[in-house]
């Protein structure tokens, strides 16, 4: 069963027609890529799947039921994690102090926890505890991962998460993400990479007022 599905979405703005007839299907334990080129509506799906916009019309439902009548705080700080193209770090914080803060918002706490979840990301101690301003691109992404994962989402949706990494840091960002799908999550990525699409288990293509679907063996 899916963990989230879009039925007939529709969304536009003004008289543009963004996402037309929009039916997708995500389940747990799988990676997902959404591709399409600029204007294709790939921001707009992402914003709709986590809860940050509505369709005009249609349903997005989340285990069975209307997102549009649960709770959207809850469903963004619970249910679903985002990870950003700018990792939106707060950067005078360490990325030990990123993590926790997170899990304070959601209601979560233990510092031990955050430090494990970093550890589980390849991040060591030390570089836990360094500012985020003092790592590179691929040690931020880490971060922003660990956060997002600080409240245990069943469904984790990031925005060009290797958009700005060198070829074998995104191999291992891809990694993360293909392990944290075997152990149960739904990941849904938005990228232009070819590479990341082969490495996901389906992939969904936006064009302008189509789309389609592909499934990719591993």
């Amino acid at each position: 069963m899916a963990i989230l599905s879009l039925q007939n979405i529709n969304f536009s703005y003004g008289s543009t027609k963004v996402l037309k007839d929009i039916s997708y299907d995500f389940e747990k334990g799988k990676t997902y890529c959404i591709m399409g080129k600029s204007g294709a509506g790939k921001t707009t799906l992402l914003s709709l799947l986590s809860g940050l916009a509505s369709p005009k019309s249609g349903q997005i439902l989340y285990d069975g039921k209307d997102v549009a009548k649960i709770d959207k705080y809850k469903f963004r700080s619970k249910y679903i994690g985002v990870i950003f193209q700018s990792f939106n770090l707060i950067t005078k914080f360490t990325a030990l102090e990123n993590v926790v803060l997170s899990m304070d918002i959601a209601g979560v706490k233990g510092n031990k926890k955050a430090l494990e979840l970093l550890q589980s990301v390849g991040l060591d101690e030390d570089e836990a505890n360094r500012r985020v301003l003092h790592l590179s691109g691929g040690q931020q992404q880490r971060v922003a991962i660990a956060r997002a994962l600080s409240y245990d989402p069943e469904i984790i949706l990031a925005d060009e998460p290797t958009g700005n990494l060198d070829g074998e840091t995104q191999r291992e960002i891809m990694d993360i993400f293909c392990d944290l799908a075997r152990n149960g999550k739904c990941v849904i990525l938005v990228s232009h990479s070819p590479e990341v699409a082969s490495m996901c288990n389906e992939c969904y293509e936006l064009k302008k007022n189509t789309n389609s679907k592909q499934k990719f063996s591993k």
